[in-house]
């Protein structure tokens, strides 16, 4: 299994003025790592409370996040636990013992703001009707993946096709056998399913790694 890479993120809230805060997580920033995970900690471990998930991600941490993993996915059930089996490590924070400042002082939250992201790759911005998806080397701001998507869909990880304007880059799972049927039989139909919200993945597959613990420490 491969180590986390070094995709520098923020998750992060709105504000009053249009633009967002939040706080900085230093490995497997990706959408196809990030994206699974916080789908399914808002539709289970937080059972929809966006403020609720906010404060745990974003207000509790001392520092920041080195890696988000699978605590995330606490009450979930047995089949999508199983779909993301690759998340097998626990989110883990930054470690302050690796963090050097400048005047040698205690190193302190790292908060990052909208105007400050010149030095990170991806942004996750927690809104009331889904997560803004930013890829912070091309866009100031990205198309929101509704929360009701299923987690266990294809997320692609190239930037080009996370445009505000564009469809969203990501492929529904395959359906189960029960699922099937009555989908067939108009019992249901899941927002998240919808061709129209999907772009056409074959030609820009995803990059699924698999997240693991390791302590990290941000180089500035």
């Amino acid at each position: 299994m491969e180590g986390p890479l070094s995709t520098r993120s923020v998750i992060a809230r709105p504000t009053d003025s249009g633009g967002y805060t939040g706080i900085y997580c230093h490995y497997d920033g990706y959408p196809s790592h990030q994206l699974p995970l916080l789908l399914t900690a808002y539709q289970h471990r937080f059972s929809g409370d966006v403020e609720a998930m906010a404060g745990h991600l974003i207000d509790a941490p001392v520092i920041g996040w080195s890696v988000l993993g699978n605590d995330l996915l606490d009450g979930a059930p047995e089949r999508l636990r199983t779909a993301l089996a690759a998340w097998d490590d626990p989110s883990k924070q930054l470690d302050a013992r690796g963090i050097i400042t400048p005047d040698g002082s205690p190193p302190a939250k790292d908060i990052v703001t909208h105007d400050d992201t010149g030095w990170l790759d991806w942004g996750y911005v927690l809104h009331p009707h889904g997560i803004e998806v930013i890829n912070l080397y091309a866009y100031e701001r990205g198309p929101v993946v509704p929360w009701d998507t299923d987690p266990g869909s294809r997320f692609s990880d190239e930037a080009h096709l996370w445009s505000r304007d564009g469809r969203l880059p990501l492929q529904p799972p395959p359906p189960t056998a029960a699922a099937a049927a009555r989908a067939s039989s108009g019992g249901i139909r899941s927002a998240s399913a919808q061709p129209a919200s999907t772009a056409n993945l074959d030609q820009a597959p995803a990059t699924v790694v698999a997240a693991t613990s390791a302590a990290a420490s941000r180089a500035r």
